[in-house]
């Protein structure tokens, strides 16, 4: 371990060999993430130039994320939780023979059900629209535009599956860096086929634009699965179909997922709500378009630092806790637990700040221009800020989640996301009904749902294993809290004279960015210094290690 790294941890709390190995994994995946994030931002950025926040896109976005809440319902939520640890068992207790079976019934498995799902999400879009957004049918041609794009994008489902479980394999081999890279190939794949469908070949094949976009998701999941498979037969994994419902490894699995697709079916019925409140929402500018793709636009680039930091630290730690319940280790499961927590604390409270103070220069510096007014900037900025407020809360979910998976108990975060829907409920009919925050409200009411889960999550399974070291974690997380603070107001005096000094183009936005972004940083390095917080040198260190090997590469060839 980095030698400085040791100061103020207590010395029960150390895990050299596990937890620098799951930072330095997580650096891997931070940076393919963050590669994918950008790449998903360049993707955004053109739906915003070509689109704005308009009839066409609304009704895209509901038909993206229709498939894609069946996706966290079927295949990254509840599929890697409850595949990865039995997976993890198998290698580690078992022949690879064994392992390599499991993969294939489980494969198997998924396109049977899977894609049964997909035709009936076929058949049924008219009325999963209804129910979703019953306020499109207002809006001439909106209801039957979103009805053609959830049908179009539909079979994205079985494909991106496919590639939630090839990852799981992957990452259990200790292979991360490319499943992480695998979403940068749909980012790419999506927008080059949308392109050169809707744009380029749509006058001569008889598509719209728009439709162009829908069939370019499809592919760029084709291409996110395919991208994987190369890794998978050099690891000794290939696929061919094998049905026997009877096998132990099976129905361990589908008793795991039981439960957590119905703690995930939670999570989506939250995600329904608040569009459905959404598509109702009047804004006296722009109608009732606007809202929904504003909050597509602001979650879409929260899932930056969330990818970075939250899903990058979950990515590691997952194959290490479960080889740590495994072996029956729970030393070493609450010290790679209690680190990882740790970790996604230091990273995502700056990062919430920043986003809050930062918001509007973000949004304007990426989105801004074409259709995408200034407007929409200040509306999608005001949603980003409510959904920061709940970063470190979404983080921290994405690693604790896993955790009761790796110990056999899906139950406790199946109860957890129950109870999160009364309160998700109560949170937006009365932030957008009684006290008029429309958009706004939305947001701050998810957010509120994931500081919800997250610390419930980790009251429950501090008493599951006996301490999760939480009176460091506290520790530490007031003093990050404070530097954070401090990097804050820096930023806002930074930003507030950019904006004063050269107005709010895109242009200015850009330099505004250029400027208070590496000052924040200075400024939070230092606080940092100032109270100890060692572990963000071995950050620094991890995620840098990952770059520096590319650079030598590059030099090589």
């Amino acid at each position: 371990m980095h030698p400085e790294t040791t100061l103020n941890i207590p010395p029960e709390r150390r895990a050299p060999a596990t937890s620098e190995s799951v930072v330095r994994s997580a650096g891997i995946v931070s940076v393919a993430v963050l590669m994918s994030r950008i790449t998903g931002l360049v993707r955004e950025s053109v739906m915003a130039r070509l689109f704005g926040a308009s009839l066409q896109y609304d009704a895209f976005m509901l038909g993206f994320r229709i498939p894609n809440l069946t996706r966290d319902l079927f295949a990254e939520g509840a599929l890697s939780s409850a595949f990865v640890p039995t997976f993890t068992e198998y290698l580690n207790n078992r022949s690879k023979e064994d392992a390599a079976r499991l993969a294939q019934l489980v494969s198997t498995a998924l396109i049977l059900a899977v894609g049964f799902v997909c035709v009936l999400g076929v058949v049924f879009s008219p009325q999963l629209v209804h129910w979703l957004a019953p306020g499109y049918a207002a809006v001439p041609g909106k209801f039957e535009l979103a009805v053609t794009m959830t049908r179009i994008m539909f079979p994205f489902l079985l494909l991106v599956a496919l590639a939630a479980q090839a990852m799981g394999v992957l990452n259990a081999c200790n292979q991360f860096a490319v499943p992480a890279m695998a979403s940068t190939f749909f980012n790419i794949g999506s927008v080059t086929f949308g392109l050169l469908l809707g744009f380029w070949l749509g006058p001569y094949i008889g598509i719209s634009p728009i439709e162009g976009m829908a069939a370019g998701v499809v592919l760029g999941g084709a291409l996110q699965l395919l991208w994987q498979v190369p890794s998978l037969r050099k690891a000794g994994f290939t696929y061919r179909p094998i049905f026997d419902w009877s096998d132990p490894g099976l129905i361990r699995i589908l008793k795991l997922m039981g439960p957590a697709i119905l703690g995930n079916a939670a999570v989506q019925v939250n995600v329904m709500v608040n569009t459905n409140l959404a598509s109702t929402i009047a804004d006296p500018i722009r109608g009732l378009d606007g809202p929904v793709s504003w909050l597509g636009y602001a979650f879409r680039f929260m899932q930056l630092p969330l990818g970075l930091f939250g899903v990058a630290m979950a990515a590691a730690t997952l194959p290490s806790i479960s080889r740590s319940a495994a072996a029956g280790n729970t030393d070493e499961f609450r010290r790679t637990l209690s680190r990882s927590l740790g970790m996604v604390f230091l990273l995502t409270v700056p990062s919430s700040v920043g986003l809050v103070v930062l918001g509007q220069s973000i949004i304007g510096a990426i989105y801004q221009g074409g259709r995408f007014q200034i407007y929409d900037t200040q509306q999608t900025a005001a949603a980003l800020s409510f959904y920061a407020v709940g970063l470190a809360g979404y983080a921290a979910t994405k690693v604790l989640n896993p955790a009761f998976y790796a110990l056999g108990d899906a139950r406790t975060p199946m109860w957890i996301s129950l109870c999160s829907i009364g309160i998700n409920l109560a949170a937006a009919l009365a932030l957008t009904r009684y006290w008029n925050w429309g958009h706004e409200g939305l947001a701050l009411s998810t957010s509120l749902v994931a500081l919800f889960a997250s610390v419930s999550q980790f009251l429950m399974l501090r008493d599951r294993i006996a301490g999760i070291y939480g009176r460091q974690l506290f520790s530490d997380f007031v003093r990050v809290t404070a530097a954070a603070a401090v990097m804050g107001a820096v930023v806002w005096v930074s930003t507030t004279l950019m904006q004063q000094s050269f107005g709010v183009t895109k242009l200015a936005r850009l330099a505004d960015l250029a400027v208070s972004i590496p000052v924040g940083l200075a400024v939070f390095w230092a606080a940092c210094r100032v109270l100890k917080i060692q572990d963000f040198d071995l950050v620094l260190h991890n995620i840098a290690r990952p770059i520096r090997h590319l650079a030598r590469l590059r030099r090589r060839a």
